[in-house]
């Protein structure tokens, strides 16, 4: 009686309950089905780990901007220190040419003193002499 029914596309499952699928195929669609459901279960803590892995990662970025951002500011300020320290350089340099140039002076004026204080003390000397 099975048989008539299958020609006729019934079936008989193990429970005697008539059904419309060959008793193969209706075991494969359940084989499928929880196939499907593990898969759409995989899917979704695929999608989470995901998530937590974007979720990381702009955090890492927003950490790497303020260190980059720090950086430049660092960058920044050693430059105008060396900047600073390459003016003050100068003005020293122009200091020293300054005092250079002054001690010269001085010594030359230096030397102009010494030769009229001995010009003077031979003259005072050709005086007393001649007195």
């Amino acid at each position: 009686m099975a048989e008539i029914f299958s020609k006729t596309g019934l079936y008989f499952d193990e429970l005697n309950k008539i059904c419309v699928l060959e008793p193969d195929v209706s075991s494969q669609t359940e084989e499928l089905l929880t196939e499907c459901k593990d898969f759409v279960e995989k899917i979704s803590d695929f999608q989470k780990t995901a998530d937590n892995f974007l979720v990381m990662a702009n955090s890492l970025s927003v950490e790497v901007e303020a260190a980059k951002l720090k950086a430049i500011g660092t960058r920044n300020l050693l430059k105008s220190m060396a900047k600073k320290r390459e003016a003050q350089q100068q003005q020293l340099q122009a200091l020293i040419f300054e005092k250079s140039t002054e001690l010269e002076r001085l010594r030359i004026q230096h030397q102009s003193l010494i030769r009229t204080e001995q010009e003077q003390q031979e003259f005072i000397q050709q005086l007393v002499l001649n007195h």
